[in-house]
């Protein structure tokens, strides 16, 4: 009866004698692990990349860029800029079209209110003092082109259907419009290597 008990210790100690009780070999930091990567001890404090590098990002497209068009009022006349006409022009300075050197078109108009000269000088100073404060705050004035239009292109009539003034109408009237234009930009052809030089 007695040799139970003893069988059963031995065959305890059988099966832990069998196992493996050395930790396994850790690769030194200069082998190439199975992904072909260096092992090295991580730190727990790195960020985390969630992106595979095995696996090919795809690129986003690319969204093309609009004409960029703001229109400047100068209401109460003169050539003078509100604080409206600031932010405007400020959100010109500081848009992705501005940013990439493209050409900027102003375009200068004024009301009916006078003889067209003076509404062509009018329109011209609007132009002017846009151009001028595109410059001031770092446009190349290469790029700016003033055209004065005076009251040729109103967006309201300047009267109303009696023949008295739209006061309204000549207000929107007095205005500059700003384009930024978007150009293609033409990718020059390379010759053939496959083919010899002539």
């Amino acid at each position: 009866m007695r040799k139970t008990p003893t069988l059963l210790v031995l065959a305890s100690v059988a099966a832990l004698a069998a196992c493996n009780t050395q930790p396994a070999e850790e690769p030194d930091a200069g082998e190439p692990t199975p992904t072909g990567t260096a092992s090295a001890t991580p730190d727990p404090d790195a960020p985390v990349s969630i992106i595979r590098p095995d696996i090919e990002q795809p690129e986003l497209p690319e969204i093309p860029l609009e004409p960029l068009e703001v229109t400047i009022g100068f209401p109460e006349g003169g050539s003078e800029l509100d604080a409206a006409a600031t932010a405007a022009l400020q959100l010109v300075l500081s848009s992705d079209e501005a940013a990439l050197g493209l050409p900027i078109t102003v375009r200068a108009h004024s009301d009916a209110g006078g003889s067209d000269a003076a509404n062509l000088r009018a329109s011209r100073a609007r132009g002017e003092r846009v151009r001028d404060w595109l410059v001031k705050n770092g446009i190349d004035e290469e790029r700016i082109e003033v055209i004065a239009f005076g009251e040729q292109n109103p967006v309201q009539p300047n009267a109303l259907p009696d023949g008295s003034p739209n006061e309204a109408g000549r207000a929107a009237n007095r205005r500059v419009e700003i384009e930024v234009a978007v150009t293609e930009i033409e990718t020059p052809v390379l010759p053939d290597e496959s083919e010899p030089a002539d």
